[in-house]
C-alpha cells in the first residue's frame, strides 16, 4: 500500500505542477502576446512541449491512481473525483491530499 500511495503522490504532484505551468504561464504567453515576440515564442514552446508531456504523464497518473483506488478499495465517486482532478489546475493538489488522508485513515500502517 505504501508504494502505491507514493507512486500516486509523485505522479499527482508532477501532473499538477506541469498543468499549472502550462495553463497559467504557457497559455497566457502564447495567446496574450503579439506573434513573433519572444514571449509568444516561449508560450508556443511551453504549450507544445509541456502539453505533450502533461498528456503522457496524465496517463501514468491515471494508472497509478486507479491502482491505488483498487488497492485501497475506494468508492467509485471518490475514484472518479480523484482521476478527474488531474485536469484542473491546483485541484490536483487538493485531491492528492484528500486521497492521502483517506489512505492513512483506512490503512494506518502507511503512516
Amino acid at each position: 500500500m505504501k508504494t502505491a500511495l507514493l507512486r500516486y503522490r509523485v505522479m499527482a504532484n508532477v501532473v499538477g505542477v506541469l498543468l499549472i505551468v502550462l495553463v497559467l504561464v504557457g497559455v497566457p504567453l502564447k495567446y496574450l502576446s503579439d506573434d513573433g515576440t519572444a514571449a509568444h515564442d516561449a508560450g508556443e514552446a511551453i504549450t507544445t512541449y509541456l502539453g505533450i508531456a502533461h498528456g503522457w504523464l496524465y496517463m501514468i497518473f491515471l494508472v497509478m491512481a486507479a491502482l491505488l483506488a483498487r488497492k485501497a478499495r475506494w468508492t467509485i465517486p471518490f475514484t472518479v473525483t480523484t482521476l478527474l482532478a488531474g485536469t484542473v489546475p491546483i485541484l490536483t493538489f487538493w485531491a492528492e491530499r484528500r486521497a492521502t488522508r483517506a489512505v492513512h485513515a483506512a490503512h494506518p500502517e502507511t503512516l
